[in-house]
């Protein structure tokens, strides 16, 4: 049965602050927080010429007829707000303030009739010309910044190499690729072909002897090489069947660099050192 009486939890106030260790959650009475303790500072301008080609573009002026006493005034205005900001003006806007006051004052004064090139001179020429040279820079900043950017919108693909170094098995040869080079050795030895009365006195086992000593130790000889094309197909044949029988007896390797490489016939380590 449910107690009536029990204290019923209660949400706790969530501290605004803690202060080693020990939450605030209410302001000491005696705390004064100055009216100006906190203020937020945009910085929209780069320098003065930025502030007075956004002055121009607000009120789609043209900037080859500029009216220099509205752009002063708003000049001024800004410069004003900025000071009542306590914002610390850099020294090139006051000598844009100066440049302004100047023109203004040359634009008032009559213009000279003497026909004298140099007193008809616009006095806003120099001011125009400075606003189109960072007009430009500007838009092609702008330009460049719009590109992508390396780490920012396109990022370079990576990835790790292969281990190379790795032993690679070599491949067994079989009976076909025996055969198909021996086909080869019989081709040349038709060329040495040639008819004899006696017939030559040939032995596989002194054949085995003489393929074990031409291959000496740890010495990888092509296969080819191993017959005599001088004795014709019976030589052939004899130094084939001597090759077989050695390899039956794993007195020799016949090994393959890769598949369709030529074959080549070494002793085996069991074999090396050892006497014919």
């Amino acid at each position: 049965m449910e107690n009536l009486g029990a204290p019923q939890p209660e949400q706790q106030e969530m501290p605004f602050a803690v202060v080693q260790g020990n939450p605030v959650v209410e302001l000491p009475k005696d705390l004064y927080i100055p009216p100006d303790a906190l203020e937020v500072f945009l910085d929209a301008f780069e320098g003065p010429l930025d502030l007075l080609l956004y002055l121009i573009k607000r009120q789609n002026l043209d900037i080859l007829d500029i009216p220099i006493a509205a752009i002063t005034r708003q000049y001024m205005e800004y410069i004003d707000l900025m000071q009542g900001l306590r914002l610390e003006l850099a020294a090139e806007y006051l000598v844009m303030a100066a440049m302004l006051a100047e023109i203004k004052s040359r634009m008032l004064l009559p213009r000279s009739s003497s026909g004298d090139g140099e007193d008809d001179e616009d006095p806003r020429a120099e001011l125009i010309r400075r606003l189109q040279e960072y007009e430009r820079f500007k838009t092609a900043a702008g330009d460049l910044e719009a590109l992508p950017h390396l780490g920012r919108d396109v990022f370079q693909a990576q990835g790790d190499f292969p281990d190379r170094q790795g032993n690679r098995p070599l491949p067994s040869v079989e009976l076909k690729d025996l055969l198909l080079a021996f086909y080869e050795v019989m081709r040349r030895a038709d060329m040495f072909t040639h008819h004899q009365v006696e017939r030559e006195p040939l032995s596989v086992r002194e054949r085995m002897v003489s393929i074990l000593d031409q291959l000496g130790d740890g010495l990888f000889v092509p296969f080819s090489q191993l017959f005599r094309f001088s004795e014709g197909k019976m030589g052939a044949v004899v130094s084939f069947l001597a090759i077989l029988e050695l390899a039956k007896e794993s007195l020799l390797e016949i090994v393959q660099s890769e598949p369709m490489a030529i074959i080549h016939v070494r002793r085996t380590p069991e074999t090396e050192g050892a006497t014919a």
